[in-house]
């Protein structure tokens, strides 16, 4: 990826000092137009960042240039009782793409955008300056897509591996618990597709003398002297006696101090779990009060950097937010749906620590 010529160039929004945010998929790219102009490119590949999967975007790509497409929309057949929260099209034996409509209430068939376009250059040019920018339209699926249906040769092409939209709260912590099992549905180890990550330079995983993993992904420098079960546990984190982590995602450097007990969490980088803690109890499901529609399935949110008190109990859908200290904390008992804020909140001295 390091490279004299290609490779990967970063384009953060706000760049330039000028201009705003970018507020949308079709916003981004718009913002972007004289990096893809200079680069002189026939068609411009659209990936989304939300989505977990593994494809040879090559074989997509000739099947774009072989059809002539100006548009080419890789689609996914999903369960009809889900189709309402996808992009869902219609298309004819041939491939070509009918009808697109964005989240429809009664879906007309089980089509789903995998949020992946590959456009003609002068399409996409043409179409995001005609409809973005100072006229408002932000995102492909709403805005730009339905445009073009019958105005040009538009073409689905058929995906037939795993694939997940990790949108919501519930699909990122499913994705990734499923990645613990026997025979997961995204081969993680896989020669001939390998996945490049971020490695860090740190020891092998160190267990204790009743340090237990089972069916976790548990990261290098890790240090597990309890038990975890079906978690996923990032580099340099500490897992102390007594401790049980099942169900959960624990992010880099956090503590989870003796006899304490986690269970459906995601935990935040640096976190310190005091002793003898429960996080995650009860049967409870009252949805977060601050964010009904996103915490409603009984996960908790733990913000990095947050110290949670020695014998705090944590029933669901609670979020304590980054930076929380003991102070913060007005119960050792956090109820369902409720959220715990740090006093520090939103202060200058956060912008240098996230």
């Amino acid at each position: 990826l390091d490279r004299t010529f290609g490779g990967i160039t970063m384009l953060p929004p706000y760049q330039r000092g000028i201009g705003e945010w970018y507020n949308g998929t079709a916003n981004a790219i718009y913002q972007n137009m004289n990096y893809i102009v200079d680069n002189k490119c026939e068609n411009v590949l659209i990936l989304a960042g939300d989505h977990i999967y593994k494809m040879n975007y090559q074989k997509m790509i000739r099947a774009h240039e072989r059809k002539n497409a100006d548009v080419t929309i890789a689609v996914k057949e999903v369960d009809m009782k889900s189709a309402s929260q996808f992009g869902i099209l219609s298309a004819n034996k041939n491939g070509d793409i009918t009808e697109f409509e964005e989240k429809p209430k009664n879906p007309k068939s089980n089509l789903a955008s995998m949020g992946i376009y590959i456009f003609k250059f002068e399409v996409l040019k043409d179409m995001l300056l005609s409809y973005c920018g100072p006229n408002g339209s932000e995102d492909f699926g709403k805005d730009i897509i339905p445009r073009m249906i019958g105005r040009y040769k538009m073409n689905a092409y058929k995906f037939h591996g795993y694939w997940k939209d990790v949108g919501t709260l519930e699909e990122y912590w499913r994705a990734n618990i499923e990645l613990t099992g026997d025979y997961p549905p995204l081969d993680l180890y896989e020669e001939d597709f390998k996945i490049h990550t971020k490695s860090e330079e740190l020891p092998p995983v160190k267990f204790g003398k009743n340090g237990v993993a089972k069916h976790s992904l548990v990261s290098n420098g890790c240090i597990i002297k309890g038990y975890v079960e079906n978690s996923v546990i990032s580099p340099g984190v500490t897992i102390e006696e007594g401790a049980v982590v099942k169900n959960s995602m624990v992010f880099t450097n956090t503590v989870i101090k003796k006899d304490s007990i986690i269970d459906r969490t995601i935990i935040d980088k640096r976190v310190v779990i005091g002793k003898n803690c429960r996080i995650g109890i009860g049967e409870d499901y009252t949805p977060n009060r601050e964010i009904k529609e996103k915490m409603n399935s009984g996960i908790n949110l733990i913000g990095k950097f947050a110290v949670i008190p020695d014998g705090t109990y944590i029933e669901r859908n609670c979020r304590i937010m980054s930076r929380v200290e003991e102070y913060d904390f007005d119960s050792k008992r956090i109820k369902s749906g409720e959220t715990v804020h740090s006093s520090k909140e939103g202060s200058f001295f956060d912008l240098f620590l996230t």
